[in-house]
């Protein structure tokens, strides 16, 4: 179980950060016009995203693995954030976006399969750069009215978020070769 002190961590350090943008309305400066349910939900994004890396390393010590999960979890954490300020696939409001949900559902629904064993979670990872990959692939398919920036850059784009998850992926590989629970199914 995670210590007081950690779980105060969590939930206060998001507090802080938030604290530069509401000095931001306060100033009135240009660009920031946030109500009160943006910082609700960008702390609630930060704070669920540090629980979710203490949760997946609170039993390990190896560097590969919090490595892994630091990435897998920022990763997942800059998707959420920017498909939901700004949208990948067109505006935000285009429902293309939505499915970027699923890339986060497929690495929640594999941890809890995985059950943070490393050898396992290299395969959720590598499943969800294949997710990731498949959204853009999808939208063009279905929603070509709104594919702004363009094709290349929305493939660009995606293809930088498959590569961090890949990545991460390959240091749950390191992690589970390090620990000798390396299995024939990551092969």
């Amino acid at each position: 179980m995670m210590k007081n002190k950690s779980l105060l961590v969590i939930v206060l350090v998001p507090a802080m950060i938030l604290l530069i943008p509401a000095a931001a309305m306060v100033f009135k400066v240009d660009g920031w016009a946030w109500g009160p349910l943006d910082f609700v939900v960008m702390w609630a994004l930060m704070a669920g995203a540090g629980f979710a890396y203490k949760l997946a390393t609170r039993k390990t010590v190896s560097l590969a693995y919090r490595a892994a999960a630091g990435l897998a979890v920022g990763t997942a954490f800059i998707l959420t954030w920017i498909n939901g300020a700004v949208g990948i696939v067109g505006s935000e409001d285009n429902p293309a976006n939505l499915m970027y949900i699923g890339v986060v559902v497929v690495g929640l629904i594999g941890v809890a399969i995985a059950r943070f064993q490393a050898d396992r979670m290299a395969v959720v990872l590598f499943s969800m750069a294949l997710a990731q990959m498949l959204v853009p692939l999808i939208a063009l398919i279905i929603s070509t009215h709104d594919f702004a920036p363009g094709v290349l850059p929305v493939f660009g784009l995606n293809a930088v978020f498959a590569l961090a998850f890949i990545g991460s992926g390959l240091l749950f590989r390191l992690a589970a070769r390090q620990s000798g629970t390396h299995s024939l199914a990551t092969n």
